[in-house]
């Protein structure tokens, strides 16, 4: 039995406060249950010196977790001198997802920088930056639109991202910390609006996983993620 009888195809509490930092282009607040993520977005016309001259845009992202997002306190990466490997394959994920539904010459010579930071951890919380991220994105985007530094919406379509696993041989959605601890299986899913799949990481931790359970997961992180998207569109007041 999973914590509070979720059903095994069901997202924990999922809750998006948009417009929480007044300093951002654009901001929310994201939460999978215990998972907390301030997700905020800013514009600069400083790009990567390989765009200057194109008339393209940029996106990047930068990740981290507080020190007391876990159980015990962690020390800042800054105070370590250096981020982990995890750190920067997560911003890469996070910044290649977002990069993938946006037309960058649409964004004309902007660059977009989304930062991520985990006030609580509780599993999943690259996938709830993904999430995240696509609405501070969208928000700090709608700025250049209204500001006339831009004229066409570059976003091509929404995003969302959810984990998935495999637990005592059960295809589980959205893993909290305890589930995500102990699978057979690990798996994170980042996947556009109209179903096509941007990330697809799936890792054995004990033993390889056939095509059946995976068919399984995908089918759990197509449900999630357009749960996920109508949640987006809601608080974003999409149609």
């Amino acid at each position: 039995m999973r914590l509070n009888n979720r059903a095994n195809n069901q997202l924990r509490n999922l809750s998006i406060e948009i417009n929480v930092n007044k300093h951002a282009e654009g901001s929310c607040l994201i939460a999978f249950g215990d998972t907390k993520v301030l997700c905020t977005a800013s514009v600069s016309n400083k790009i990567p010196s390989f765009l200057k001259g194109t008339g393209s845009g940029w996106i990047t992202a930068e990740y981290g977790m507080l020190p007391r997002s876990t159980s015990e306190r962690m020390d800042r990466e800054s105070v370590k001198g250096k981020q982990s490997g995890r750190t920067q394959e997560i911003q890469r994920l996070i910044g290649r997802s977002l990069r993938s539904i946006v037309d960058l010459e649409k964004l004309g010579e902007h660059q977009i920088k989304i930062d991520c930071d985990v006030i609580q951890a509780d599993g999943g919380t690259r996938v709830a930056s993904i999430s995240g991220g696509f609405v501070a994105m969208y928000l700090a985007i709608n700025t250049l639109l209204e500001s006339g530094e831009i004229t066409e919406n570059p976003i091509v379509e929404e995003l969302a991202a959810v984990s998935c696993g495999v637990l005592n041989g059960v295809s589980l959605l959205d893993l909290d910390y305890t589930e995500d601890s102990a699978v057979e299986v690990d798996s994170n899913f980042a996947i556009t609006s109209s179903g096509k799949i941007i990330e697809m990481q799936v890792s054995s931790e004990k033993s390889p996983i056939d095509r059946e359970k995976t068919n399984e997961l995908l089918d759990l992180a197509y449900k999630g993620v357009a749960e996920i998207i109508l949640e987006q569109k809601r608080v974003l007041n999409l149609k």
